[in-house]
């Protein structure tokens, strides 16, 4: 017989969704084998049968300590997400060592139903800020989906664009998009009516200077050259901390002229 046919049971000590899979697995590589070699109907259908008759005996014979073990699980989810503060959003895989992903999503799924947390976008939750003078739970910030999603793919980001500007005052304006620089790749994210964009760029721009710095840059680059004024270096002159001018004023350094003169005249240089 053929290996396939002939394989070790491994039933007894696996989880019942690497059952199904094990048995998946098998059907797969037996019913190329019996291609092959020119299994009869009725020699297929007997060994298929012995497989079925394994994997409904283990699943049967193991369906309470399934529950429980899915019980527990589900209670050390729910456990973490009560330390949560309101207002902060996190991923699926934050829970990978506590639970498979079917059992991460189906908690999730139960606790969103419960009203303790809510779906922001696929694979993405939040638990919500509920308003006493609203009376009602607050909008997620993009904000934070932004940066849960940075640390879950390992990427470092700094806000560009009107949230840049928004971030230093020199705008009130408020965005639609919100954009990010990122070392990753280019990717959107819609969240309602809001749609969160990451924009490539080398890691230099980003990693090797501080958050402040690259802040300041990416607001100079949004409004350019021509529209920088008086009015704008006075603002961010206000804006900024004695230290933050000394640490922009330092790693800007190596940015456009037009930049770093303008760093220059907003910390007195």
């Amino acid at each position: 017989m053929s290996e396939y046919v002939s394989r070790p049971n491994t039933l007894k000590k696996a989880k019942a969704e690497d059952v199904l899979a094990e048995y998946s697995n098998r059907i797969h590589f037996q019913s190329h084998y019996y291609e092959q070699h020119d299994f009869s109907c009725t020699q297929r259908t007997c060994i298929f049968s012995d497989d079925l008759v394994k994997l409904s005996r283990y699943l049967y014979n193991n369906r309470d300590k399934r529950k429980v073990s899915m019980s527990a699980a589900a209670s050390k989810i729910k456990n973490r997400i009560m330390e949560f503060k309101p207002g902060d959003v996190f991923l699926t895989g934050e829970f990978s060592d506590a639970a498979s992903l079917v059992t991460i999503r189906k908690t999730l799924g139960r606790l969103c139903c419960e009203g303790l947390i809510r779906r922001v976008i696929d694979g993405v939750y939040e638990k919500p800020v509920y308003s006493e003078l609203l009376k009602e739970y607050l909008p997620v910030d993009p904000e934070k989906v932004a940066y849960a999603l940075a640390k879950h793919y390992h990427w470092n980001i700094a806000p560009c664009g009107d949230i840049a500007l928004n971030k230093l005052k020199l705008s009130t304006q408020v965005p639609v998009v919100w954009s990010y620089i990122s070392d990753g790749p280019y990717r959107d994210f819609r969240l309602n009516q809001i749609r969160i964009s990451f924009k490539h760029r080398t890691n230099r721009d980003i990693s090797l200077m501080s958050p402040v710095t690259v802040l300041v840059i990416e607001a100079l680059k949004t409004l350019g050259k021509e529209n920088v004024t008086d009015e704008t270096v006075s603002r961010l002159r206000n804006v900024l901390s004695s230290e933050d001018k000394q640490i922009i004023l330092r790693e800007s350094s190596d940015s456009a002229d037009w930049i770093y003169r303008t760093v220059r005249e907003v910390c007195g240089r």
